[in-house]
């Protein structure tokens, strides 16, 4: 509310010894020789604040009292450390179907209400309901679906645990029967675990606040290789913190994987629903983060053995091939392999002797036939059948008559040698005939 929104009454105020006219119209407009008379301020606030509506809440009642007619409650949030103080009039606690106690979970409907004469500003509680079990359940309920909606329960974005952590992140309650099983079942286990332990509150106002704190500081640091949120068994009221919505986003945005244990078998909170692991209780947790060391022994000691056993196999196989090898008789007489291949490479020599005198006699007769059709189709045996030939001084043969001149010297070639001779006119010498 501004103070520009509490205007002066038109007329005088009963009681006042100034007139209407002198009287300030908005608060901003007092001053210290103007001021407004207290019961205006008072009765201004009264009716601004009862214009407010009446709005339903929910918290966890922590303190009430009954006087006569009158019932004084103190309601806090369920989630933060905010408390309100209720008035409560005994006819709507009579209409309350469960007495109310220390600890009682309930919803309320709420109207403030400003006492002018004392300036006291209270709640007026028009009607207040206790949050029955079943109303819980419903509610964990419709946001399981909603979360689920969304995919956060998918198991495809679960993460897979490490085979061996060397660091466990712990988140539980103080000096917590869950922090001793988890620590002892795990170093039993496995002696040589370390523990990064942050003991927080697991129910109450500020349980939430302080998981998820924790939670952000075992995520970021860089040795923790798993975070285990473990709490012991209890009532559904006192495990509503590891339902909250806020927490369960927080879980499914670590970056390390999450292992929940919380409260005992039938206890289904949304965390187990969005951890990578649920574990149905603190000891089953330690159980399954880290392996058994008598267990791994044990297999390594069939390792060890299998692996003996086959390399006796390959051992005895290789020695049986050794002997086989050495039993041969290219191993027992090594000479016969020589004997064997000198008699091959005599008995090639001998072949390819014979093959290449073969191919000499024929290509010898070859060029005996050859050189006989050679000499068949050569000139001179033209020659010694009688025929000649006639070649001009500088060669050429004469084909024809007019290639020769009269009185051309020729050379001619007969079977017995050459001679020369003087060409003559061919019509003289019938002449002289």
């Amino acid at each position: 509310m501004t103070s520009e929104g509490i205007r002066a009454q038109p007329a005088g105020v009963a009681g006042s010894p100034r007139s209407a006219s002198t009287v300030p119209a908005t608060a901003a407009e007092t001053s210290p020789d103007a001021p407004w008379p207290l019961h205006l301020l008072s009765e201004k606030l009264k009716a601004h604040i009862e214009r407010a509506p009446a709005a339903w809440v929910e918290g966890q009642v922590i303190e009430l009292n009954r006087r006569a007619s009158m019932c004084y409650i103190t309601l806090r949030d369920v989630d933060s450390e905010v408390s309100l103080s209720l008035s409560v009039y005994g006819s709507v606690m009579d209409r309350v179907s469960a007495p109310l106690d220390r600890g009682s979970r309930v919803v309320a409907r709420l109207k403030p209400d400003f006492w002018v004469k004392t300036g006291r500003l209270s709640m007026l509680t028009i009607d207040i309901r206790p949050v029955g079990i079943g109303d819980l359940l419903a509610r964990i309920e419709r946001l399981r679906q909603a979360l689920a909606s969304e995919g956060l329960f998918a198991a495809a974005r679960k993460k897979q645990l490490p085979l061996l952590p060397h660091r466990i992140g712990l988140i539980t309650g103080r000096d917590s029967d869950a922090m001793k099983d988890v620590m002892r079942n795990a170093a039993l286990r496995w002696p040589a675990v370390e523990f990064e332990v942050r003991e927080v509150a697991v129910q109450g106002v500020s349980s939430v606040a302080q998981v998820t704190a924790a939670l952000a500081e075992l995520d970021a640091h860089p040795q923790v290789d798993v975070i285990i949120i473990a709490r012991g068994g209890g009532a559904l009221e006192d495990l509503l913190p590891f339902s909250d919505e806020s927490l369960v986003r927080a879980v499914a945005l670590a970056r390390t994987p999450v292992v929940s244990a919380i409260g005992h078998e039938a206890d289904r909170p949304l965390l187990d629903e969005v951890a990578d692991l649920r574990a149905s209780t603190p000891t089953d947790a330690a159980k399954r983060v880290v392996p058994d060391v008598s267990e791994e022994l044990g297999r390594i000691g069939q390792a060890r053995a299998a692996l003996e056993r086959s390399i006796r196999v390959l051992v005895h196989r290789e020695s049986e091939s050794l002997s086989n090898l050495r039993s041969r008789p290219s191993l027992a007489r090594p000479e016969g392999m020589i004997d064997v291949r000198e008699a091959d490479v005599e008995r090639l020599r001998s072949r390819a002797l014979r093959c290449t005198s073969a191919a000499v006699e024929r290509e010898a007769d070859s060029i005996h036939h050859l050189r006989e059709r050679v000499r068949s189709l050569s000139p001179q045996k033209t020659l010694d059948r009688g025929y000649a030939v006639v070649q001009k001084a500088d060669g050429h043969v004469v084909r024809y008559p007019e290639d020769v001149q009269p009185g051309e010297t020729l050379r001619i070639r007969v079977a017995g040698g050459q001679f020369g001779a003087v060409a003559q006119d061919a019509s003289a010498q019938a002449g002289a005939r």
